[in-house]
């Protein structure tokens, strides 16, 4: 990355200091409370077809606060719902309840459709034959109508909208910008990976990233884990099947090349959740983690003396937090999806599923060359495969490429995509600016969306630089957006 590609953030703080504008992340780490109000919006199921469905509509979930709001002067920031509960996302975003205080804001969190409770179809949303509208285009096109909406309820007409999100998230509030720009005055893409999605990019770059993450931690670390899996490799090989569960502490005997494949995905996991959740303190957000998730894992594979054993206490921290699973079940705690960095669990990851089945592209192979772990390949032939048998689609392999442009954004506006360079995600996004407009902050030391995270007295220099400059563009955007709207008043009038 050239250093004229990436935003200087010295050289931007020089300035915020000049104006006054630094000391927010001084401030105490809690982020205030935002006396959120859960409702439901009455959504149409289908946008863009009239006759299947007509104008039948489902229920949408959103939280919305005023707490923080002056109708004459503050925005409205809305959080654009990825792939979960929506209080998940409204738990862990505490930069934009601080923000919001700061900047007088209205606040909205939307439920993206057929999650949480954002069901079109209720309980059988999520089974075969009732995901069809489950798309990029309708997520988008009901943020817009709830946005439409809420500002003429509220009597929000005035206030410039700013959209927010974190990974999926950070991809939809990037083309909300760039759908409805008459809307959406700006927004703040966090670890949003746009180019990987659109099928762009290294099919080795995700699992590169994450071995990374393990090897700058300790060579000795990264060198501990390729040998636990060749361990277990070699131990296949001789038949010894019952030596590997024992030594792993699997429920279930394991007894060939189907369950080393399950076992090597199980395993691999583990060490995708503790690259993306590395943050410097503990966190609650894809399961109990302690701080520095990768550093303890280490930590844990090199205080056994066996390293398979390592492994199993490694793969701990994400599979038995709590501490009371006496065994891995591997097939119930970890599901083989379209998407290898993984799903998750229950209703949700179907959904996940089908979006990575359809327009979502997440074609990442290890190769045990390139990465620290086994040979697994997810082709585009083996995606397409996979998805004919589950759903009975075949993959768009380029559809968000054609639809929102991929990497070539120049025409784009108003958008900041930041990245930790700790998050394996960071390089399926935008690493570098586009435009004098479209920007990319690098956060040292940041793992998975950390800029969007409340203040913590442990957060690295780097974050606190990047929510500071966040902060001014963000300020600046939506001061921008008033001068226009005076502007047009005043045509108006003429």
């Amino acid at each position: 990355m050239s250093p004229q590609g990436r935003l200087a953030l010295p050289w931007a703080l020089a300035l915020l200091l000049a104006l006054g504008l630094l000391g927010m992340e001084a401030r105490a780490h809690r982020a205030p409370d935002p006396d959120f109000r859960e409702d439901y919006f009455e959504q149409f199921l289908d946008h863009f077809n009239f006759e299947r469905f007509g104008n039948k509509t489902f229920r949408q979930r959103f939280l919305v606060s005023d707490k923080f709001w002056k109708r004459s002067e503050g925005p409205l920031f809305f959080y654009t719902g990825n792939e979960g509960d929506v209080w998940a996302f409204a738990n862990n975003s505490g930069f934009i309840l601080e923000l919001a205080a700061q900047q007088a804001a209205l606040v909205v969190f939307a439920e993206h459709r057929y999650y949480g409770k954002s069901l079109p179809f209720g309980e059988q949303s999520t089974w075969r034959g009732h995901t069809e509208l489950l798309t990029v285009e309708q997520a988008l096109a009901d943020f817009a109508r709830l946005i439409g909406a809420l500002r003429r309820d509220l009597g929000a007409q005035a206030s410039p909208v700013i959209a927010f999100g974190g990974s999926y998230g950070g991809m939809l509030s990037a083309y909300m910008r760039m759908k409805y720009p008459y809307l959406v005055a700006g927004a703040l893409a966090a670890s949003a990976p746009v180019v990987s999605v659109a099928g762009v990019g290294d099919p080795h770059q995700f699992f590169r990233a994450v071995s990374v993450d393990f090897e700058d931690q300790s060579p000795k670390c990264a060198q501990a884990v390729r040998d636990a899996f060749r361990q277990i490799k070699d131990l296949f090989l001789q038949g010894a099947y019952k030596v590997v569960s024992q030594e792993l502490g699997t429920c279930q005997p394991l007894t060939g090349q189907k369950d080393l494949a399950q076992l090597f995905g199980f395993a691999r996991n583990a060490f995708t959740v503790l690259a993306m959740m590395d943050y410097p303190y503990p966190t609650d957000f894809m399961g109990r983690l302690p701080a520095n998730p990768v550093q303890v894992g280490c930590a844990r594979l090199l205080s056994e003396s066996q390293r398979i054993q390592g492994l199993r206490s490694l793969a701990g921290l994400v599979y038995n937090s709590s501490g009371t699973e006496p065994c891995y079940d591997i097939y119930r705690l970890y599901q083989a999806c379209a998407d290898p960095t993984g799903c998750g669990l229950g209703p949700d990851a179907k959904a996940w599923d089908y979006q990575a089945c359809t327009e979502i592209s997440l074609t990442f192979s290890s190769n045990n060359v390139t990465d620290i772990f086994p040979d697994l390949p997810f082709t585009e032939v083996l995606r397409q495969q996979y998805c004919l048998d589950t759903w009975g689609v075949w993959p768009r392999r380029d559809w968000l490429q054609t639809s929102f442009g991929g990497a070539d954004l120049r025409a784009a506006s108003n958008i900041i995509f930041s990245n930790g360079d700790l998050d394996p995600w960071a390089g399926g996004g935008i690493q570098s600016n586009l435009s004098a407009s479209v920007l990319a902050i690098t956060i040292r030391g940041g793992a998975h969306h950390l800029d969007l995270r409340a203040s913590h007295p442990l957060d690295p220099t780097s974050v606190r630089e990047a929510r500071e400059l966040e902060a001014s563009i963000i300020r600046e955007w939506v001061v921008a957006a008033r001068s226009e709207q005076r502007l047009q008043r005043t045509w108006h009038r003429d």
